[in-house]
């Protein structure tokens, strides 16, 4: 059973890298990396500063840094035990697939998914009471690490394992942020 659904991981990463061409390397190159999406992040952080005021949003930023370095150590911890190869370095399907970039460490789960996703739902938790579209928000995950797919580094199971983890994190902060930030505010 196990055997079947990495198969069928492995076929998705196929169909789904697949849909690039070189045209589109570059953008994907550019949407991989979070320094580019600042200005969403600027925006966000206004929209968050001007409804929590300042105390209460720097206390979003020190809980936002703790989510980040928690979640990273969660995938590098998962990726470290289950060294589960990258698609560009897997010599079952590396011949088949589109690279676009390389890194030569574990695969298995995405920390960018993990991150996005956690920071998305801490975030949309606070700002969904203020803006009708906050959901617009999720986005940014879904294409940020789509391209993780699109660029050969990750199976769709990292990205889904990622969103799992980095949700239910992001619902933690969250919930501790009503409890013991807002609460005592």
């Amino acid at each position: 059973m196990f055997e079947k659904i990495l198969e069928l991981d492995k076929e998705l990463l196929i169909f789904l890298n697949g849909l690039g061409s070189p045209a589109f390397d570059g953008m994907w190159l550019i949407i991989t990396k979070q320094a580019y999406w600042a200005p969403l992040f600027l925006i966000v952080f206004y929209l968050l500063q001007k409804n929590l005021g300042w105390k209460n949003f720097g206390y979003y930023i020190l809980l936002t840094a703790l989510l980040i370095l928690v979640c990273d150590q969660t995938a590098n911890l998962f990726k470290n035990s289950f060294e589960r190869l990258r698609p560009c370095n897997d010599e079952q399907i590396k011949g088949i697939i589109r690279i676009v970039k390389s890194s030569s460490s574990f695969s298995f789960f995405s920390g960018h998914a993990t991150n996005s996703m956690a920071t998305t739902v801490f975030t949309f938790m606070i700002l969904k009471k203020f803006y009708k579209h906050a959901y617009l928000l999720f986005l940014f995950p879904l294409i940020f690490a789509y391209s993780r797919i699109y660029l050969g580094l990750h199976f769709p199971s990292d990205i889904l394992t990622g969103y799992a983890f980095g949700a239910i994190f992001g619902l933690i902060c969250y919930k501790f942020y009503l409890k013991f930030i807002i609460h005592n505010s």
